[in-house]
């Protein structure tokens, strides 16, 4: 008897958790963002960044906002993953080098941001080398001149020591 009272409460408390359970995953979910990831986290200006976000989808498209994006980014829901949404944002042009934060807010209003989610990093001079004069400035003239002119007395010793020998 006490077996099959054990049995029945134990039966009841698994048949209260099992019907519990799927109503708290679907409350949460979309409920709010618990993870934002960048990739790549290092990107140049101009470039095309990943933003994934865990836990923002309530039946409308989440949208990622960040001072380094041109525009701000829709996210959509990934195939099969449930809770996970994602979207594409292209870097600005003018955007100056540092870390940048992302903002996510979901569509049902709740929001997360996430502080140095992403690095923006400053492109190279092309060109000629990266050079930005003309010519040979002042200190070039006067290395290359002290060069020459060691050159020559360097040569001039040489050649006269070699004279010497000669006589000799």
């Amino acid at each position: 008897m006490r077996t099959t009272r054990a049995l029945a409460a134990a039966g009841a408390a698994v048949a209260v958790l099992g019907l519990a359970a799927p109503a708290a995953v679907a409350d949460g979910m979309g409920a709010s963002p618990s993870n934002i990831l960048a990739l790549p986290s290092v990107i140049a200006r101009g470039g095309q960044l990943t933003v994934t976000v865990d836990g923002c989808f309530s039946g409308g498209n989440a949208i990622a906002t960040s001072p380094g994006f041109e525009r701000p980014a829709n996210l959509s829901l990934l195939n099969g993953s449930g809770t996970t949404s994602s979207g594409t944002a292209r870097i600005s042009r003018s955007a100056t080098p540092g870390a940048y934060s992302i903002t996510v807010r979901c569509s049902n209003g709740s929001s997360l941001t996430r502080d140095s989610a992403y690095t923006v990093i400053g492109g190279v001079r092309g060109g000629l080398g990266g050079s930005s004069s003309a010519g040979a400035t002042p200190t070039d003239m006067a290395i290359g001149g002290g060069l020459v002119a060691a050159a020559v007395v360097g040569g001039g010793v040489f050649w006269m020591r070699r004279r010497t020998e000669r006589g000799i």
